[in-house]
C-alpha cells in the first residue's frame, strides 16, 4: 500500500481562525498528512516572526504558484466574493466566511465552478449544531421550517448600517436586533451570522429567503455565545402530527470575540474532512 500524501493547504487570512489553523498545523500536520502550502493576510506584518518567509504569500492573486490541494479562507466574505472562482478552478476551497453566499449570483456562480472544475465547495459547520441532520430532512423533503437565534455580549457584534446604530441600545439591556430572512441579515453582519448561512446551505430547500434568523445582543453574558436551532418537519405519510427539535449551544468566547472558543476545534474538524467529494457544495 502506498503511503498517503500530504494534502497542501493554504490560508487566507491571520484572524484568530487563521492563527489556529497554522499552528494545528505545523503542529498536527504530519499526524493527519497536512502540510502549509501559503498565509496570506492583508496586513502582511501580522505574520512576521510567526510565520516563515517562504510560507508567506504576499500577492494573493499568485497562489496558483503554491500548488495547493485545500484553500481556506478565513478573512472576509469579500475574498471569496472576489477569488472564489479562481480559487475553485485551482483546488478544493473550504470558505469560513459563508455569508457572501447570501448573494444569489455568487452562490451560483460558486457552485457552477465547483461543477466545472470537479473540486469541492465545502462550507464549515462552525457553531451550527444537527447541521446533518437538516440536510438529511431536506434532501428527504420532510424540512417544513428552520429558526436559527444567536446571542451575544454587543461588543461580540461587528455590524454594519442600521443595526450598529440599534446596538447601542443593547448597552444596558438584552435587544433584538434582527429578525426575519437570513439572506437580508448576512449583509448587516457579515462576521457574525456565518452560522447561520451554513444553516441555510444545509436548509437547501428553504435557503437564505426562508430560514429564519434572529439576531439578540444581550451585555449580561460577556463571555458566552449562544446558538439556538429549531427545527420543524414533516413526519411520514398519513403518521400526522409534526416533527420538531430544538437545540441551544453553549460556546464559551472571550470578551469581545466574534468567534466561540469550541468554534475553533469544529473549523479544524471541518479542515480535516476535506478530501475531495467531487464538483459540489458538501457541509462538514
Amino acid at each position: 500500500m502506498s503511503e498517503e500524501r500530504n494534502r497542501r493547504i493554504g490560508i487566507v487570512g491571520y484572524g484568530h481562525v487563521g492563527i489556529y489553523l497554522v499552528n494545528q498545523i505545523l503542529k498536527e500536520g504530519d499526524r493527519y498528512h497536512l502540510e502549509l502550502a501559503f498565509v496570506w493576510n492583508r496586513t502582511i506584518e501580522k505574520m512576521e516572526g510567526a510565520v516563515e518567509s517562504h510560507l508567506q504569500l504576499h500577492d494573493l492573486s499568485e497562489f496558483e504558484k503554491r500548488n495547493a490541494d485545500v484553500i481556506v479562507e478565513v478573512a472576509h466574505p469579500s475574498i471569496t466574493r472576489d477569488y472564489g472562482e479562481q480559487f475553485l478552478s485551482a483546488a478544493n476551497l473550504l470558505i469560513g466566511s459563508p455569508t457572501v453566499l447570501a448573494d444569489k449570483e455568487i452562490e451560483s456562480r460558486l457552485r457552477e465552478s465547483a461543477k466545472i472544475s470537479g473540486h469541492t465547495l465545502y462550507i464549515p459547520s462552525g457553531a451550527l449544531w444537527g447541521g446533518e441532520d437538516i440536510q438529511k430532512m431536506a434532501e428527504r423533503g420532510t424540512l417544513k421550517g428552520l429558526k436559527v437565534t444567536m446571542t451575544k455580549h454587543p461588543d461580540s457584534f461587528k455590524l454594519e448600517g442600521n443595526l450598529a446604530e440599534k446596538k447601542q441600545e443593547a448597552i444596558h439591556r438584552p435587544t433584538v436586533l434582527y429578525e426575519g430572512p437570513v439572506r437580508n441579515l448576512c449583509p448587516m453582519a457579515p462576521n457574525n451570522v456565518n452560522t447561520m448561512a451554513a444553516a441555510c446551505m444545509a436548509a437547501h430547500t428553504l435557503g437564505f429567503d426562508n430560514v429564519i434568523g434572529v439576531l439578540i445582543a444581550d451585555p449580561s453574558i460577556p463571555n458566552w455565545h449562544l446558538v439556538e436551532t429549531v427545527v420543524t418537519g414533516a413526519t411520514h405519510e398519513g403518521t400526522g402530527g409534526v416533527f420538531s427539535v430544538t437545540t441551544t449551544r453553549y460556546n464559551p468566547a472571550e470578551s469581545g470575540c466574534v468567534t466561540g472558543n469550541a468554534t475553533f476545534m469544529s473549523f479544524w474538524s471541518s479542515l480535516l474532512a476535506c478530501k475531495g467529494h467531487g464538483g459540489r457544495v458538501y457541509l462538514c
